[in-house]
């Protein structure tokens, strides 16, 4: 009997990614003060990255 995964990999991705982009702007804002740099951690690593990653695997599941 397969036993299905309750979370997808989509998913999977996203939580880790955001775990990571949430531990890079804490680290920036404890270390580097800059403001510019605490925003591309937490957005660039905590959103846009698993939205690239998880496009690039459902284009290329599809071709």
């Amino acid at each position: 009997m397969a036993r299905d995964s309750l979370l997808s990999a989509e998913t999977k991705t996203t939580l880790a990614f955001m775990f990571l982009g949430l531990t890079a702007w804490y680290l920036a804002q404890q270390y580097l003060h800059d403001e510019v740099v605490e925003l591309v951690a937490l957005f660039g690593v905590g959103i846009v990255r698993p939205t690239v990653v998880n496009e690039l695997r459902r284009q290329s599941r599809t071709e």
